[in-house]
């Protein structure tokens, strides 16, 4: 439904009043004056009211959904559409946040297929294990030799030793199972086997979504409803939810005068949450606490937040390297772009 301005428009004037006064001066005098005449000052006016309320409700018809209950779709759901823009390009996905043990980590078995070094691992771990395996039959036949030799009192002290192992194996498993760890609030994207899929329209992503293809989103409680409800027009991302990860190198590279804080830490952000929905784990080591990155990260919302303790970052900052720093956010961008499965 279109919205109506609340400014209320020019009241067009009365013909009656003037054709009175004529009258009156006619009998009055032989010389008439002319009825009063509305000014093109005034014209003008109440054209550019009708002008302004027709613009409000042809951008209303054009995209037939009105912003706040666009937004409320969103909060209802609690996913947000996200825009990312990468060397390659930029591209459309969504994002959520719920509780770890509600989710099921993506499957990067295929990237380990593709990592040379990784299933060369793989394949030693194996080799290791059928050694180890042929060593465990051989104490096994080697063990059952030594039984026939030795007598009762032998059996019962390998019995007493094997009851003392199992009772230790169990307390270990009973301590892993206390130090689990407590579910927590964590990302997650619109991902299929460890690749983030991001589309360069909002039509090809609502096309995707409504197409049935598997997906690691589908997993979160509100994607049904998603599904029913979401149209292109809906794809419309804030500006907080919109990552310039292309322009961050080149930002570093300037020098630290030229760096942009707001859009530094806003690229933290976005890549913190992919590296630990992507599993990415370099990646999240390079923005962990310890790291320059992270130094670097601290120091810009310190002069974002001003006062005595941004004067203090902006002198954090001069320690950083920025030639560090713009090869560290290279090498991150690489990571996140070769995990990303461009789509339409």
């Amino acid at each position: 439904m279109a919205r109506q301005s609340n400014r209320s428009k020019a009241k067009p004037p009365s013909t009656d009043e003037p054709a009175a006064e004529v009258e009156e001066t006619t009998a009055g005098s032989d010389t008439t004056e002319p009825a009063a005449v509305e000014t093109p000052a005034e014209t003008a006016e109440v054209d550019e009211v009708d002008a302004v309320d027709n613009d409000a409700d042809d951008d209303a018809d054009e995209t037939g959904v009105d912003p706040a209950e666009q937004r409320a779709l969103w909060d209802e759901l609690r996913i947000d559409p996200i825009e990312i823009a990468l060397p390659a390009g930029t591209g459309y996905t969504l994002r959520a946040y719920r509780m770890s043990n509600e989710l099921t980590p993506t499957d990067t078995s295929d990237r380990e297929e593709d990592d040379l070094f990784a299933a060369r691992g793989r394949q030693d771990d194996e080799d290791d294990d059928a050694d180890l395996f042929t060593d465990e039959e051989l104490a096994e036949q080697a063990e059952a030799a030594g039984r026939k030799e030795r007598g009762e009192d032998d059996d019962e002290e390998a019995e007493e030793a094997d009851a003392e192992a199992e009772a230790e194996l169990e307390e270990d498993e009973e301590e892993e199972e206390e130090e689990e760890p407590e579910a927590e609030e964590v990302p997650v994207f619109l991902t299929h086997r460890g690749k983030l899929l991001l589309f360069r329209s909002a039509e090809g992503l609502v096309s995707f979504i409504r197409s049935g293809a598997p997906n690691d989103f589908a997993q979160v409680d509100t994607w049904a409803t998603l599904v029913d409800r979401l149209e292109p027009v809906n794809v419309a991302p804030l500006d907080e939810d919109s990552y310039e990860l292309d322009l961050v190198v080149e930002n570093l590279r300037g020098g630290h005068d030229s760096w942009d804080p707001p859009l530094i830490i806003e690229a933290g952000e976005v890549a913190r949450d992919l590296s630990y929905a992507l599993r990415l784990p370099a990646v999240l080591d390079m923005l962990s606490p310890g790291n320059s990155l992270d130094d670097l990260d601290e120091a810009l919302r310190g002069v974002v937040d001003g006062g005595i303790g941004g004067f203090m970052a902006r002198r954090r900052l001069r320690k950083i390297g920025a030639q560090t720093a713009s090869l560290g956010w290279r090498t991150i961008i690489g990571k996140i772009s070769a995990a990303v499965d461009w789509r339409d």
